[in-house]
C-alpha cells in the first residue's frame, strides 16, 4: 500500500487545494512561468489568448491560460529561496501527488519551470538591459543542503568556489546545480549565459552596505573573479538556485532568464525597464 503523507506535512485548503498556492491539479499547466513580483503575473497573462484560471493566496498569484495554442501557468513566488522551497514543493505535489489520498501517483508529470526575473550583473562587460540565462544556479542560501540530493550537486564547482573565495565556515555551505539543457537551448540560445549566484537576501548577503556593516566586505570581489573551466559568474539574484536544486531533485526541467537592471561592478542602474521585461516575457512565451 502506498505511503500516506500526513496532513501536518502536506497541508491542504478546506476544498482540497494545496495549502499555499491554493491550486487543484487541473488548474496547473505543464508549462510554468515563475515571477517574483505578483504584479508581473498580469503582465504575462495579458499576452495570453484566453485566461481560464485566476487564483490568489497571500503573495502567490496564479493565472493559467492559452498562448498560441500552448497551455501555460504564470505564478508569482515572492522573493527569496525560502519562498521557492514552498512553491516548487507544492507545484510538484499538485502535479504528482493524489491530494485526495495523500499518496504519490504512479504516473508522474514533468513540468517546465522557467523563472523570469531581474538581476544584478557581476561582470563589468554585461550591460544593463541584457538578457542573461543561468546555465547553473549557485546557491549561497543553504536551502538545498537540507535535502538528500545524492550526486545531484556539482561538488567540483562548489569546491573550486570555496577555494577561490576562501569561503568562511560560518556562512551557509554552497551548492550548484544545472539548468535543463533542453530549455537552455530552446529558450536562451541567443542570450548571455553563465553561473548565477542566489543569495539569501538583497542587502548584506549581496554585499550591499547601507547602515549595517558587512562582515565580509570583499566577498563580492572574490565572487566576481571566479571562473570554472570557462564558466564564469555572470549575475546575482535570490531565487534561481532553489528552483534548479528542487526542480532537478523532483524530476522537472528548469531555467532562469533575467533582465539585468544593475551592474554591481560599474554601479549602473536601469530604472525604467518595463518594456525590456515585457520583451523578455514575450520571448519566453514564444519559446517555452
Amino acid at each position: 500500500m502506498a505511503k500516506q503523507i500526513p496532513a501536518s506535512e502536506l497541508p491542504l485548503q478546506s476544498d482540497g487545494a494545496i495549502y499555499h498556492l491554493n491550486l487543484h491539479p487541473e488548474e496547473l499547466a505543464d508549462n510554468v512561468i515563475l515571477v517574483g513580483d505578483p504584479g508581473r503575473v498580469s503582465m504575462i497573462s495579458d499576452m495570453f489568448d484566453t485566461v481560464e484560471v485566476r487564483k490568489h493566496n497571500r503573495e502567490l498569484i496564479t493565472h493559467t491560460g492559452i498562448y498560441k495554442g500552448k497551455r501555460i501557468s504564470v505564478i508569482s513566488t515572492g522573493m527569496g529561496t525560502d519562498n521557492i522551497d514552498i512553491v516548487i514543493t507544492e507545484l510538484d505535489a499538485v502535479a504528482n501527488i493524489d491530494l485526495a489520498t495523500r499518496t504519490v501517483k504512479e504516473e508522474r508529470r514533468r513540468l517546465n519551470l522557467v523563472r523570469i526575473g531581474t538581476s544584478g550583473a557581476l561582470n563589468p562587460d554585461i550591460e544593463c538591459g541584457t538578457f542573461v540565462a543561468s546555465a547553473y544556479g549557485f546557491g549561497i542560501d543553504g536551502v538545498l543542503r537540507f535535502y538528500d540530493t545524492g550526486d545531484l550537486i556539482r561538488e567540483d564547482i562548489v569546491e573550486a568556489f570555496i577555494r577561490h573565495t576562501d569561503w568562511n565556515k560560518t556562512l551557509p555551505y554552497p551548492y550548484c546545480t544545472p539548468a535543463s539543457p533542453e530549455l537552455l537551448d530552446r529558450i536562451a540560445h541567443d542570450m548571455t549565459q553563465g553561473i548565477t549566484v542566489s543569495a539569501p537576501g538583497f542587502f548584506g548577503p549581496q554585499g550591499r552596505e547601507v547602515r549595517a556593516g558587512l562582515k565580509y566586505p570583499k566577498l563580492n570581489q572574490k565572487i566576481e573573479t571566479f571562473d570554472y573551466k570557462g564558466s564564469a559568474i555572470t549575475n546575482m539574484e535570490m531565487e534561481c538556485s532553489a528552483i534548479y536544486g528542487l526542480g532537478n531533485l523532483l524530476g522537472h526541467r528548469t531555467l532562469t532568464v533575467c533582465l539585468i537592471i544593475a551592474n554591481r561592478v560599474t554601479c549602473k542602474f536601469l530604472d525604467n525597464y518595463h518594456d525590456r521585461m515585457e520583451k523578455l516575457g514575450r520571448i519566453v512565451l514564444d519559446r517555452i
